[in-house]
């Protein structure tokens, strides 16, 4: 069992902490005694995974923009080769390429130093196998090496070499392009495209010369490519409205004919067609969809729990495939993917919301850069045939009011009561006539009303890793968040422990 101190660096999937001083009220906890714990911690795991003695291991290491990726690089790297493992220094890197270290280069493991989108002053380990991101167990497993202050024995015989590996990620992407574009000229299949790029001042600055520059892309215009660990311009991060502004007005700048977005450490993307809208939520799952389903007639699309009814009709009707909602988070809707596919069902594709897309055919990883390799080669295709990425989804049905309100919870028990809300909600909505429960619900309460009773839905969850219960509203009625909202309220108020 972790204890306190060390249960607060478990976040789902991934380590995270306070890295760097700097906000107020927040201490540095992810110091370089305790990170090289974290390492020494995966070296032991890693080797009862793989079967190896530690001194016989391949890791390679990455980080994001993050003022404080190098110092915790070195104090990884040091690590690892104090054990005796031969570890590959990658640098500058995206989360999603250091998984692809244990695909093309035969590391046993890799770690990338990222925080995501949160700010600056935090960061976190995250950890992958051949076998992809890593489950919660084992994150506990290796925090609890750290917290029991296990060692792998010293030996020598470890090395550090620096690794360019970013650059043959990025020429795999290139290659990619040129062969299922298949243009004429054949090396420049984008060129007459006009695509602008906003890295935010991440790890994303290289989609525009290292992949569009170089395939012919005029990139004019792109913004905040060059990392920088203080992200003075925008959050990095594809849900931001303030991010999305930025890309939109990129594109309207420079009459581009597409802008891509990345957030900090490259593994979500969005993107924004010609005409400036939003290619991003359910409209990215959507497009995302169309991409994943041809060729797979009648394949199941694996989405969180949050997704509008017209996604689910367009997936359906449109696409011909199959929507099934699952749960929030990342880790949860690739697992899902995965077990459908390991039960002999059709799934290419797992994409959340928030712009996490894997797909089958890219190992079930989740990576922004290769996303937006897959909606610029769908635009090159639909250019020769004289359309527009727009017209992918021109009959995909979108909500005309939708409004997201996170409640608070009061109770230190806040798992146990979330859970025990969401069964008298459940209760009570099966009490009401006009509430309709969704049939393909997997997560918290979501319910259907009419055009009298709000013209669309509600879904009440609990959060996967936050004191907080989110409530969704979406309508196809002017005024009707606020009639669902105002009919839900009635029993938010008998409730104990939200504070609403």
């Amino acid at each position: 069992m972790l204890n306190d101190f060390f249960k607060q660096f478990k976040s789902g999937t991934d380590i995270r902490g306070v890295a760097s001083e700097g906000v107020e009220g927040q201490n540095v906890n992810l110091t370089d005694e305790i990170v090289a714990k974290m390492a020494d911690g995966f070296v032991l795991w890693l080797a009862q995974k793989a079967n190896k003695t530690p001194d016989k291991l391949k890791i390679a290491v990455g980080r994001d923009s993050r003022i404080s990726g190098p110092r915790l690089m070195e104090v990884t790297t040091e690590r690892f080769k104090t054990a005796g493992a031969q570890v590959l220094r990658c640098g500058l890197a995206s989360t999603p390429s250091m998984f692809m270290t244990t695909v093309d280069l035969g590391c046993d493991g890799a770690l990338q130093l990222t925080a995501s989108h949160h700010p600056f002053n935090r960061n976190g380990l995250k950890f992958f196998t051949r076998g992809g991101g890593l489950e919660g167990k084992d994150i506990e497993a290796i925090l609890e090496f750290a917290q029991n202050d296990e060692h792998p024995a010293e030996k020598d015989g470890g090395s550090i070499t620096d690794c360019g590996y970013m650059d043959d990620y990025a020429k795999g992407l290139c290659e990619k392009i040129k062969k299922e574009v298949n243009a004429p000229d054949y090396d420049h299949p984008l060129k007459g495209f006009h695509i602008v790029v906003d890295a935010g001042n991440g790890a994303g600055g290289f989609y525009a010369d290292k992949v569009l520059a170089v395939l012919g892309a005029d990139t004019t215009g792109s913004r905040y490519l060059d990392p920088d660990g203080m992200f003075p311009n925008h959050v990095p991060n594809p849900e931001d409205a303030t991010a999305m502004a930025s890309i939109c007005e990129a594109v309207r700048e420079n009459n581009a004919d597409l802008g891509v977005i990345f957030d900090t450490d490259v593994d979500r993307g969005g993107a924004v067609d010609s005409k400036g809208n939003e290619i991003n939520r359910n409209r990215l799952v959507a497009v995302a969809a169309a991409i994943a389903l041809d060729g797979n007639d009648g394949g199941t699309v694996v989405t969180d729990s949050i997704t509008s009814s017209g996604l689910k009709e367009f997936i359906e009707n449109n696409l011909g495939g199959k929507h099934y909602r699952y749960r929030r988070g990342y880790k949860n809707v690739i697992d899902k993917a995965l077990e459908l596919n390991a039960e002999g069902i059709n799934c290419p594709l797992a994409i959340e919301t928030s712009g996490h897309a894997a797909m089958r055919e890219n190992y079930f990883l989740d990576d922004g850069a290769y996303l937006c390799t897959k909606i610029i080669i769908k635009a090159a295709q639909l250019r020769n045939q004289g359309k527009d990425l727009s017209d992918l989804t021109a009959d995909l049905k979108e909500p005309l009011e939708s409004r997201e309100i996170r409640f608070k919870i009061t109770e230190k028990d806040f798992r146990a009561c979330g859970e025990r809300i969401i069964a008298d909600l459940t209760a009570y909505a099966e009490a009401q006539e006009s509430w309709q429960l969704a049939d393909d619900n997997r997560e918290g309460v979501r319910v259907s009303f009419d055009k009298e009773h709000g013209n669309g839905w509600f879904l009440l969850r609990l959060s996967v890793h936050d004191p907080i219960m989110p409530l969704n509203i979406e309508s196809d009625s002017k005024g009707g968040v606020d009639i669902i909202y105002n009919q839900l309220l009635g029993f938010l108020e008998t409730t104990q422990g939200l504070e609403i």
